[in-house]
């Protein structure tokens, strides 16, 4: 018989009083600081989803993917960790968001060498209200998994999710906003954008970004900045044209 395999479930017994004091100071600390450099959408639908997801508690997944489901079709999945990137693209084209469940220490506030809960959710989330951004994160996953065995293509997709997606900026009424899950979750990335004279801001050009090597275990150099969010859907509608 063939092997049934249980989805992962949150376990939201399971959060203890550390978790919870995490959970808010994480949230508190990391509000204020998206305050005057966060991109409009993203506060747009931070606001949107409260009392979902505030700092009084962990969020429930269960309420969240209802929320997230009733805007754009999407949900979260629990994974343990990092998933192999065909498997993680398919999840995106099926419009299901990939997230962990346990969170970080008080000895790692600010640095994780795996993205936990809070990045996941604080950091991700969100945006999946905003239309243009949904849709741009499920096409760039339908072109991954149609295109899952070319590994040039494949490095190239990846390329284009990490400057957008995790470390993506935009140009708001001439002013540089942030709105990359890694940046929106990541006090110390949040300043280092705007205190670091060495960090380069480009226009997003895509062939420019998946040409664009990118390094994952230090702060971030170099950035592309979009005008608006439909500049992402357009970008993944010219891959699949030059790509078929």
């Amino acid at each position: 018989m063939p092997t049934t395999i249980t989805p992962l479930t949150q376990d939201y017994a399971a959060y203890t009083p550390a978790d919870y004091r995490i959970w808010r100071l994480l949230s508190e600390r990391q509000r204020e600081a998206l305050k005057p450099v966060a991109a409009q959408e993203y506060l747009d639908c931070l606001k949107e989803l409260y009392p979902i997801l505030s700092p009084e508690h962990p969020p429930r997944f269960s309420d969240l993917s209802r929320a997230l489901r009733n805007a754009h079709g999407w949900s979260i999945e629990v994974v343990k960790g990092f998933l192999p990137v065909d498997e993680f693209f398919q999840l995106l084209a099926n419009r299901r968001f990939c997230s962990s469940t346990w969170l970080r220490s008080e000895k790692q506030l600010d640095y994780l060498e795996e993205p936990d809960m809070f990045h996941d959710i604080f950091g991700h989330i969100p945006l999946y209200l905003n239309k243009d951004y949904a849709d741009f994160a499920q096409k760039l996953g339908a072109i991954g998994v149609k295109h899952a065995g070319d590994e040039q293509k494949i490095t190239q997709l990846q390329r284009l999710y990490w400057f957008t997606i995790e470390f993506g900026v935009i140009r708001q009424e001439q002013e540089l906003k942030v709105y990359g899950a890694g940046i929106c979750s990541s006090t110390s990335e949040t300043k280092h954008i705007y205190t670091d004279n060495a960090v380069v801001i480009k226009p997003f050009d895509l062939d420019e970004i998946m040409a664009q090597d990118f390094v994952i275990d230090k702060v971030q150099m170099l950035y592309f900045a979009i005008r608006d969010f439909s500049e992402l859907f357009a970008a993944v509608d010219e891959l699949e044209s030059r790509w078929g």
